[in-house]
């Protein structure tokens, strides 16, 4: 058996960041979270769009304490602000980085970053760096950050990681899906290394159909009610992420996903971890990297 939302303890007390919280997978963890009591900030880069999930969730949950920040980590002058805004919160026990892009056409941020890698890594670095210190203000919080299966087909394109030379939207997705838990290994490790009281943990989805699947070829659009039994619901494409943030048995470094065919579907539990995931040393230089790139530190030296 695996993990579910009945699993969820009681979270009352507590304080939550969900990030991409207005749609799919971050939408379906803030509404369990509230469920279950947390004070729930949605992370969403169009306010309409936040209030809207706000009020969906509200009259699921009709006591939730929810609140909305703006950020879009297309933008680290929005992340910038972001943190800024969480830092004035009583508490932050979880952070929980879902936000992401999927294949789209090359595309860049403000900061001209490939817009996958600079959403999903870099976006997801910057946010954690800042908020890190506020999150050590309460033993026993934790950093989740989201992967995907794709992470085993990923390599970090030292050469061209952003894109200036060739573009593939699946290479650069995978990219910055194995930067995503490449970085959340390491931080953990870190974390360790200086007696933090945070602790980073991992996780992935499964195959889930979101609005991420929005960059699709059009001719995949026929095949949908084919392979529609083979996806996550939703709801439950939540659960590795959920478990990551709330069950108590989870510790730092752990990595989370469906236990079904493929990882595919099911309910959560331990996920398996691509071996070049662990190269200490690329995770180190990836580290590096991202912090010239957003010129932000976490501020915590190699383990």
């Amino acid at each position: 058996m695996g993990f579910t939302t009945d699993d969820m303890p009681d979270q009352r007390g507590c304080t939550m960041l969900v990030t991409g919280a207005n749609t799919g997978i971050g939408f379906e963890a803030a509404k369990a979270l509230a469920g279950k009591g947390a004070r729930v900030l949605l992370g969403c880069r169009d306010a309409d769009r936040g209030k809207a999930a706000m009020a969906q969730i509200a009259t699921a949950v009709p006591d939730a304490d929810l609140d909305l920040v703006l950020l879009d980590q297309a933008d680290l002058a929005s992340v910038r602000a972001a943190a800024d805004r969480i830092a004035d919160e009583p508490r932050l026990d979880v952070l929980l980085n879902n936000a992401g892009v999927m294949i789209p056409p090359l595309s860049r941020t403000a900061q001209k970053f490939e817009l996958q890698f600079g959403v999903n890594h870099l976006g997801t670095f910057a946010l954690t760096a800042l908020l890190l210190p506020k999150l050590a203000e309460t033993a026993g919080a934790r950093v989740v950050v989201t992967s995907s299966l794709a992470h085993r087909r990923g390599e970090i394109l030292w050469s061209d990681w952003n894109a200036e030379q060739n573009y593939s939207p699946n290479r650069y997705y995978s990219q910055s899906k194995l930067a995503n838990l490449m970085f959340a290994l390491e931080l953990d490790r870190r974390l360790r290394a200086v007696s933090s009281p945070v602790s980073a943990i991992a996780c992935h989805p499964g195959v889930a159909l979101t609005e991420l699947m929005r960059h699709l070829p059009k001719w995949t659009q026929p095949l949908m009610p084919l392979v529609r039994p083979l996806f996550n619901p939703v709801a439950a494409a939540a659960w590795p992420a959920l478990q990551a943030a709330t069950d108590r048995a989870a510790q730092g470094g752990e990595y989370f996903g469906p236990q079904g065919r493929w990882e595919m579907r099911g309910q959560s539990g331990p996920a398996f971890v691509q071996d070049h995931t662990r190269d200490v040393q690329a995770a180190r230089r990836l580290w590096d990297l991202s912090i010239q790139a957003t010129g932000i530190d976490p501020g915590l030296p190699a383990s």
